[in-house]
């Protein structure tokens, strides 16, 4: 049973990572709208929001990051395959990847990693700060 839950865990997870990829996309390359508001359920996470710590927001940059790279490799397998079947396929990869980058990240859970993504996602104050730390800790490439 513990498996099946990790299993349902993970792929609730895989959902907010493809989700935080389409925040990503648009906090950082302004390119993509995200596809979907946010959820009544969403709102609940704004208290929440201001008990993350500044140590926490720092994990989730480094977890972000390793995200960020899947992302990117996938992106580009994604979009030079054209069959549905094959793109699927990726999909799943691309979700479970990430799930191990975010589990390999020091200081940073997917249940907290999911966490702070829903708070991004729900509250801009907050998504502000949190994009603030990704751009301060990133590594000089521009």
């Amino acid at each position: 049973m513990n498996m099946i839950t990790r299993y349902t865990h993970a792929a609730s997870v895989t959902a907010a990572v493809f989700s935080l990829m389409i925040l990503g996309n648009a906090a950082f390359a302004q390119e993509k709208v995200q596809e979907k508001p946010p959820t009544p359920a969403q709102a609940d996470s704004n208290g929440a929001a201001a008990a993350i710590s500044d140590q926490k927001i720092e994990a989730f940059a480094v977890a972000y990051r390793q995200v960020d790279k899947v992302r990117q490799e996938y992106t580009a397998k994604l979009d030079a395959t054209s069959d549905p079947t094959a793109k699927q396929q990726l999909q799943t990869e691309a979700s479970k990847q990430m799930v191990q980058a975010v589990q390999a990240s020091p200081g940073m859970s997917v249940d907290e990693y999911s966490a702070i993504l829903t708070a991004a996602q729900s509250d801009p104050t907050f998504a502000k700060k949190v994009q603030e730390k990704l751009q301060k800790s990133a590594p000089a490439q521009q």
